[in-house]
């Protein structure tokens, strides 16, 4: 996470929201601190999972037998 951090800073450059109780001519720390993701629920974690399965490059079965045909080989020569 982000965090920046402004000391001294010129209140009167504030936003009003922000500026709200605090005298114009007052000096500031101004903390901006990024917030936390929030962690994925159980059905936005199985959408995931089944758009990648979905769309996941396969393996004919060809292609998988030649695959052990071939490390087969290598350990017979």
């Amino acid at each position: 996470m982000n965090k920046v951090i402004l000391e001294h800073y010129p209140a009167s450059k504030l936003p009003d929201e922000l500026r709200e109780g605090i005298a114009l001519n007052a000096s500031v720390t101004v903390t901006v601190e990024e917030e936390a993701k929030r962690p994925l629920g159980r059905k936005q974690l199985l959408e995931l999972m089944r758009n990648a399965q979905a769309n996941a490059p396969g393996t004919s079965l060809e292609e998988a037998v030649a695959r052990v045909r071939a490390l087969r080989d290598e350990w017979e020569d």
